[in-house]
C-alpha cells in the first residue's frame, strides 16, 4: 500500500515536503498531487475514485485558505483521510484547521496541527502499519530512537547544569 498526498497548490510544498521525506525514510511508496477542489474539481474527483485502485491505502490532503479539499477527497473515497491546515492566510491556519475538525458527520477526515504534515506521515505510517508487520517494526525503531535521543538530551542539560552549579 501506498500513500497519497494532494495539495491544491504547489505553494503548500513546503508544509507537505517533511511527509512525503518521512514516508520516504519510511520506504512507503508515495504519489504526489497537484488538485484544486475549486480550480480543477474534475481532476480530484478522478484522484480519490481511482485512488484504492492504485494501491494507496491513506490520502494526506492539504486544507489551505477555503480547506475544502480534504473533506472533498473523502467525500469520494472510503479510504482514510488525513488533513493538513496549512497556514496560508491571515488567520494562521486556524480556519483550516476548524474547517476539518468540524466535518459533518459521515464523511471524516482525520485532522493535525497546523503545518502537521510529519504527524499526518506518521499517523499514515501507523495505519499501514496495523496490515504490515515490517513497517510496524519500523515505525516502533523509529519511536525508540526518539526516546532514546530524549534521553541524550535529558542527560546533557542535567550535565551543563552540574557544572554550572559546581
Amino acid at each position: 500500500m501506498k500513500v497519497a498526498i494532494i495539495m491544491g497548490s504547489d505553494s503548500d510544498w513546503s508544509v507537505m515536503s517533511p511527509a512525503y521525506q518521512l514516508l520516504k525514510d519510511f520506504k512507503v511508496e508515495t504519489e504526489v498531487l497537484v488538485a484544486s477542489a475549486h480550480r480543477t474539481p474534475d481532476k480530484v474527483h478522478e484522484f480519490a475514485v481511482t485512488a484504492k485502485n492504485r494501491g494507496v491505502g491513506v490520502v494526506i490532503a492539504a486544507a489551505g485558505g477555503a480547506a475544502h479539499l480534504p473533506g472533498v477527497v473523502a467525500a469520494f473515497t472510503d479510504l482514510p483521510v488525513i488533513g493538513v491546515p496549512v497556514n496560508s492566510t491571515s488567520l494562521g491556519g486556524i480556519d483550516g484547521l476548524l474547517s476539518i475538525a468540524q466535518m459533518p458527520s459521515g464523511i471524516p477526515v482525520a485532522t493535525m496541527a497546523v503545518n502537521g504534515a510529519k504527524n499526518a506521515a506518521l499517523f499514515a505510517i501507523a495505519i499501514l502499519a496495523l496490515a504490515n508487520a515490517e513497517l510496524a517494526n519500523r515505525l516502533s525503531e523509529y519511536r525508540q530512537t526518539m526516546k532514546q535521543e530524549v534521553e541524550t538530551k535529558d542527560n546533557k542539560l542535567k550535565s551543563i547544569l552540574r557544572e554550572e552549579q559546581s
